[in-house]
């Protein structure tokens, strides 16, 4: 742990509260269906035209129930387009390297991520996907989602700040002008300035580079048909192949990383994502992308004190998330710069850190920063592997991602998660001194608590469900290449349990990061995955949004004396103390089978 990371560290988190005042204030005008921005006269003929093409009325609100099933509906069908063009890719045009169509389960598997916002990616982007499916079936639901993440976020505040109401905005609305108004705009110019780094942004066909010292290794043996051949064995043929060339992937990158970043999807371009030199040129890049994927989560709260008209709730709440972050982020820090004592006693100097997984280029600071910041905010963008981190450096990913990642979290998305452990702190205080809970003027009641506790449980039901089913069937464990069973994984013992329990906590939690390790790109885990990411967005939306519409309809009654601030250190405190105790005790027992022993057994000289 040296001083440039500590000055960086300082830099990050001072941009960022620099930044949360205006991206709030900007949010304020276009999350308003008659907020006036500057960028009006550009925007405002084409919303119009929208709405008129669509039949919309932007002066009708909806409420929470048809601004809920307005949001499926869109999801569903776009979900189905997106389908649609990765099956018929081979037919299409923009696939200048003719790209094979998509597998049905892949296939399954990818839609549902990108329309989740968890951009989970069971294949390599440069090796799978055509141009056309980049840009449309996938940069178009990096839009999209982000746009939907941001509505319900919107919706859940209306619902918080207005006085008996029966609405809370309009669905078809607040997608439009958040696509318009904020995500356009921002992309377009963080993209030129991506392009400016050195990230590429064209249609040309891929390059061939050949080799200076060309190699041979093992593939599969294919017939005529391109089947695998098996021995009698059963197992796959190998055949050697020489390697003399290398493609160099072209594309419209900088547009999709851009979205990529901002819209905290983290789909990488490239299978290597951000670790790539062409999706992350520079150290300016790194420090750019990780400062965009918390910058609209980091607004929002200063959007949320706004509308509630309680400015000290919104910058309590951006507390702590900053408090956890940086927690999360000294900690995987330290165990990453401490590195490997098994190494140490080799002889290697333990100065270097634990440097495997990791580029050169961004060290270990920029990769522990890295890593907590993508967690912490469900982008999944990554540039290093986690699998490769220390036990309890890999610990930190693991758990922002199962706390419901609502330190800054997804955009909109971590918001309306750490409402839920908002009412849950209230509630908890007001049991404390004998009082019905309230939060801010409205009255916490039974139907409230019920629904923020569907949201707790959908979260560890899904997570530890789907794991224990994958840890005890044949397809969860086996190799993915022979089909026979291993001990674990790619890796066995704690650390293969913690591969398979971070895919299905990535994919719940609508974060898409890998730990790596795991060959997921079967029709099982392709199919448990894809209803992993569904579960997790849509199962937590839904009461998310029956809280709002609840809220909405209460009155708001004045603060007494009695009434229990949720504003500063107290509430804070009480806030993070909630999200540790709540959030995190139904994953321990989960972690300490994973991480948490093997960081014991690697201090005991066994590694995995």
């Amino acid at each position: 742990m040296n001083s440039s990371g500590w000055i960086q560290l300082i830099l990050y988190v001072g941009l960022l509260l620099a930044l949360t005042k205006p991206i709030g204030l900007y949010l304020c005008k276009v999350l308003d269906a008659d907020g006036k921005t500057f960028l009006d006269p550009v925007f405002k003929p084409l919303e119009r035209l929208t709405y008129k093409l669509f039949g919309v009325d932007p002066k009708k609100e909806q409420d929470w129930k048809r601004y809920t099933i307005a949001m499926l509906l869109f999801s569903m069908v776009s979900m189905l387009f997106t389908y649609a063009i990765l099956r018929l890719q081979a037919v299409l045009p923009l696939n200048p390297q003719k790209m094979a169509a998509v597998s049905e389960h892949l296939a399954f598997n990818t839609a549902a991520s990108f329309t989740t916002n968890t951009n989970w990616q069971a294949y390599g982007g440069e090796s799978t996907m055509s141009y056309l499916s980049q840009m449309v079936a996938l940069t178009f639901h990096n839009f999209l989602s982000a746009a939907v993440g941001i509505a319900i976020a919107a919706a859940l505040i209306r619902g918080i700040s207005r006085d008996r109401a029966k609405t809370v905005g309009n669905f078809w609305v607040d997608i439009t002008r958040i696509s318009y108004y904020l995500l356009l705009p921002i992309c377009v110019l963080f993209a030129v300035v991506l392009i400016s780094q050195g990230m590429i942004q064209n249609f040309k066909p891929y390059d061939a580079a050949s080799l200076v010292d060309p190699y041979t290794t093992q593939v599969p043996k294919v017939d005529d048909k391109g089947n695998a051949v098996n021995g009698p064995d059963g197992k796959a043929v190998m055949v050697d192949q020489k390697v003399d060339t290398q493609n160099i992937a072209q594309g419209p990158m900088a547009s999709q990383v851009a979205i990529k970043m901002l819209g905290t999807n983290g789909g990488g371009y490239v299978n290597a994502n951000a670790a790539h030199p062409f999706e992350n040129p520079t150290p300016l890049s790194n420090f750019l992308q990780m400062l965009s994927i918390f910058a609209i989560g980091s607004g929002l709260t200063y959007y949320l004190g706004r509308t509630v008209k309680h400015q000290g709730h919104g910058w309590s709440v951006w507390a702590a998330m900053m408090i956890l972050f940086l927690a999360g982020a000294l900690v995987c820090w330290h165990y990453e710069a401490a590195g490997n004592p098994n190494l140490t006693a080799l002889g290697v100097d333990p100065a270097g850190g634990n440097m495997e997984g990791k580029e050169v280029r961004f060290g270990i600071f920029n990769s522990a920063l890295f890593a907590t910041i993508t967690t912490d905010a469900s982008c999944g963008a990554v540039n290093s592997m986690h699998d490769s981190f220390t036990p309890l450096g890999g610990l930190v990913p693991l758990l922002n991602i199962e706390l419901g990642e609502i330190i800054i979290g997804g955009v909109g998305a971590g918001l309306y998660g750490m409402f839920v452990f908002v009412i849950l702190a209230v509630f908890i205080a007001g049991l404390m001194v004998g009082r019905t809970p309230e939060f801010l003027g409205k009255k916490i009641e039974p139907y409230d608590i019920k629904m923020a506790s569907i949201v707790i449980l959908v979260l560890a039901w899904s997570i530890l469900g789907f794991s224990a089913w994958a840890c005890l069937s044949k397809w969860g464990v086996a190799d993915p290449a022979t089909h026979q069973l291993t001990d674990g994984t790619n890796n066995n013992g704690p650390h293969g349990f913690s591969e398979i329990l971070y895919a299905y906590s990535s994919t719940t939690g609508n974060n898409g990061s890998a730990f790596a390790g795991i060959g997921v790109n079967t029709p099982w885990y392709n199919t448990t995955l894809g209803l992993a990411t569904l579960f997790g967005r849509f199962a937590m939306i839904v009461p998310i949004m029956a809280l709002a519409g609840s809220l909405a309809r209460k009155k708001l009654v004045p603060e007494s004396a009695g009434t229990f601030p949720v504003s500063g250190i107290l509430f804070t405190t009480l806030l993070m103390g909630t999200i540790l105790i709540v959030g995190a005790l139904n994953f321990f027992p989960a972690l300490a089978l994973g991480p948490i022993v093997e960081h014991f057994l690697m201090h005991a000289g066994k590694l995995f």
